[in-house]
């Protein structure tokens, strides 16, 4: 079993920043992957970003490309979500997924284990 505890959400205005933090617990020397989802009002949760465990590859939905980053603290068993120039289509419950197999994973489904999420609303 993977525990995963999300923190880090909050309200900002357009234009400015937060970091999202899943700090993960358990088995994590199963994981592979950490991955970021998003899921807004009446939408499906879509795929933000994702890192290997290793911290080695890292990958980004074009819609966040240039404006989020995701990292990775080894020692504190952390995946980091660094969101600058948010804009109010940003706005979701953003969700930390690991994944345990091998290979790239964009959909929610290839993805074992989930937070609880943590609510980003970006203001005009």
């Amino acid at each position: 079993q993977v525990q995963l505890v999300e923190s880090g959400g909050g309200l900002v205005q357009a234009g400015g920043s937060l970091r999202l933090s899943c700090t993960a617990s358990g088995r994590t020397a199963s994981i592979y992957r950490m991955g970021w989802f998003r899921q807004a009002p009446g939408k499906e949760r879509e795929f933000v970003a994702a890192i290997t465990w290793s911290g080695v590859s890292t990958v980004y939905a074009d819609s966040v490309k240039g404006r989020f980053t995701v990292s990775r603290d080894n020692a504190e068993n952390t995946v980091y979500l660094q969101m600058n120039s948010l804009k109010p289509e940003d706005t979701a419950v953003y969700y930390c997924a690991a994944r345990l197999s091998f290979g790239l994973a964009y959909r929610a489904y290839d993805y074992d284990y989930w937070g609880q999420g943590t609510q980003v609303t970006v203001s005009t």
